[in-house]
């Protein structure tokens, strides 16, 4: 099963950075990120990840009363943000749960009980897992 998981941020943080002021992300956090990445590919649990640029720099695409509208960052509304995605392979939601929670331990050791941030988990749409599904109904 895949499933992605994304880290949900407060949007005056965004990730472990701020863009803003040029702050560079801590060194121990990329160093003990690397080490999660290796593991996870090596495991052959991890498809991709990324991290994502503020949100300010961004774009929304709205599709209302049949037509599109463009809308460049910042977006005034938004309170909480995605700041990066990681595409998992696993066996269960069970094991993407306990990959999520190596995840967000190591946001905890490597920048302290100060970060505050949500990882959600989601299982990505397969049309074999929807023909099963209709098979046992």
């Amino acid at each position: 099963m895949k499933y992605l998981a994304m880290i949900i941020m407060d949007s005056d943080s965004e990730d472990c950075r701020n863009y803003e002021k040029g702050t560079p992300t801590d060194q121990k956090f990329v160093a003990a990120m690397g080490g999660l990445i290796e593991e996870m590919t090596r495991r052959g649990v991890l498809l991709g990840t990324a991290g994502l640029l503020p949100y300010a720099q961004g774009a929304r695409v709205r599709a209302t009363g049949g037509k599109l509208t463009v809308t460049d960052g910042p977006f005034i509304e938004s309170k909480e943000v995605i700041g990066g995605y990681a595409m998992m392979q696993t066996k269960s939601k069970e094991e993407a749960v306990e990959w999520g929670k190596a995840f967000m331990q190591l946001h905890l050791d490597a920048l302290g009980a100060s970060y505050a941030g949500t990882l959600e988990i989601r299982q990505m749409f397969d049309p074999e897992d929807c023909a099963s599904e209709r098979a046992k109904s």
